[in-house]
């Protein structure tokens, strides 16, 4: 998350869509079309006043990419955790020279965190919840 969206969501969104950084351009080439597992993340995701790197709504799942400057700012970064949470998302959070130098490591930390369910879900009637797996196509390795 690069911070509180300041104007509209969907046009913050969409600016930092077409300007991610060389670490979310690379993870995004692995998450993108279902190729993880079979789920959709979207990135660049408005949740409330913020804008998640990748989300994953099947999940619950956020994931953020953290540049150097997050060193300074762990407050507001546990404050948009806490916050995360609260809305019931799972976050992870890894560091940008992490997402290049280790990608595979990345994501299968990622595919872990994916395949095990949130700690405490609402039943699935409640979350209009359909089943993950699709027809006709089987779940591929990201990693290998």
């Amino acid at each position: 998350m690069r911070g509180a969206v300041r104007e509209r969501p969907r046009r913050y969104a969409r600016h930092l869509r077409a300007d991610q950084t060389l670490a979310e351009r690379k993870l995004w080439r692995f998450l993108r079309d279902r190729r993880l597992g079979g789920f959709k993340l979207r990135r660049q995701h408005p949740v409330g006043p913020f804008i998640a790197d990748f989300c994953c709504l099947e999940a619950d799942l956020v994931i953020e990419l953290d540049g150097g400057q997050h060193a300074a700012q762990r407050d507001a970064d546990a404050r948009r955790t806490a916050f995360l949470e609260a809305q019931g998302y799972r976050v992870l959070r890894f560091w940008d020279n992490e997402a290049l130098a280790n990608t595979s490591g990345v994501l299968g930390r990622i595919v872990e965190a994916l395949g095990h369910p949130h700690p405490d879900p609402l039943p699935s009637r409640e979350r209009g919840e359909v089943s993950r797996a699709l027809p006709g196509r089987e779940r591929e390795s990201p990693l290998g």
